[in-house]
Parts: structure tokens; sequence; C-alpha cells
């Protein structure tokens, strides 16, 4: 079962994530980040991406596009807040 991360385990796993540009929302337990592309057809092929890994980890993002622009918040609505599978998808996604 998931967990809600420990304030410990926020330290240590969080740093990273909003170094590379993550950012925790002020009013809900969540990170957020908006990856920018060349156009629409770049967006939508790393969402394709993205959408695979979510699936195999059955871990969904909220996510939002527009154009050459996708909105990506993280959270585990199970635990209410963050959780490793947060930490674990961010990092996903920056890679892609």
């Amino acid at each position: 079962m998931t967990e809600k991360l420990s304030d410990t385990a926020r330290k240590t796993v969080l740093g990273p994530l909003l170094e590379s540009g993550w950012t925790l929302l002020e009013d809900r337990d969540a990170i957020s980040k908006t990856f920018k592309f060349k156009d629409f057809t770049e967006a939508f092929a790393w969402m394709t991406r993205a959408a695979l890994w979510a699936e195999k980890w059955d871990h969904h993002p909220e996510w939002q596009n527009v154009y050459n622009r996708v909105e990506v918040t993280l959270t585990t609505h199970d635990v209410e807040g963050l959780s490793s599978l947060d930490a674990k998808l961010a990092r996903k996604l920056d890679t892609l």
C-alpha cells in the first residue's frame, strides 16, 4: 500500500525535483510543472509516452495540454497527498 511521504522523505525526495523545476502547490499537497515543446505534435507525443508509464505504474497525472504546453500536477489521491509514486513519475516525466 502506498503511504504519504514522511517529513524526512519529503526533504530527500522532493529536493531534487524542486531543483529541476517542479513546484509545491500552496493549496494542496501536490507538485506541479509546465513542460514546453516545439509544437502540438511534440507535446502530444510526450503525453503519449508519459501515459504509457502512468498506466504501467497505475499512477495517473492530472494534466492539461494547450498547444505546445503540458501542465502536470502530481498527487496521490488515495493518501490525500504526495507519495513516492509522485516522485517516481515526476522523475520519469523529466527524462522523457
